[in-house]
């Protein structure tokens, strides 16, 4: 048995290296495109089912934020360049939208853009017992977040602690 799951390991591990090629391709594909759009690229997620895959698209625009025609613009130029390029060869959907109200903080250029922000932080591990930390986000650096979490003050997290942080909606 362990001669199979050593073949499931490897299999998924092309698989994963696959879907790595593939969202390569689309960013270098992408990105001079949303440029021209006055959009920028925030994720590529491509994921397969037995039957197609599935190409996630997320942009945004800073200031002002992305419209439904912003995502159907990128939608028509993004598809016909990557169907040109045939990027990916099998069926698949393409769906593109805005990252939303409580967008996914993913890069460091999206935390120095958040400074200010109240912000969802999940960790990797339990910090002084607790693993989500909801405050503002009053400054970021390379390697720490630094929440003001009111009454407690300013909570400081590693960067390397960090799961992951949402902007946290207040309405």
């Amino acid at each position: 048995m362990a001669g199979g799951s050593a073949v499931r390991s490897q299999r998924r591990s092309c698989l994963e290296v696959l879907i790595d090629t593939v969202e390569e391709k689309v960013k270098a594909i992408a990105e001079p495109i949303l440029a021209s759009l006055g959009v920028m690229l925030v994720s590529v997620r491509y994921g397969r089912s037995r039957h197609e895959g599935r190409l996630k698209i997320t942009i945004d625009r800073v200031p002002g934020g992305v419209t439904v025609e912003d995502c159907a613009q990128v939608s028509r130029f993004v598809g016909r360049a990557l169907d040109v390029n045939e990027v990916i060869s099998d069926r698949y959907t393409l769906e593109v939208s805005s990252p939303g109200l409580d967008r996914l903080l993913i890069s460091r250029e999206d935390f120095f853009r958040f400074v200010g922000h109240r912000v969802r932080v999940k960790t990797r591990r339990p910090i002084d017992g607790q693993k989500v930390f909801i405050g503002q986000l009053s400054r970021f650096s390379d390697d720490t977040l630094y929440l003001q979490m009111d009454p407690q003050g300013v909570r400081q997290v590693a960067w390397a602690d960090v799961a992951e942080t949402r902007l946290e909606v207040v309405f």
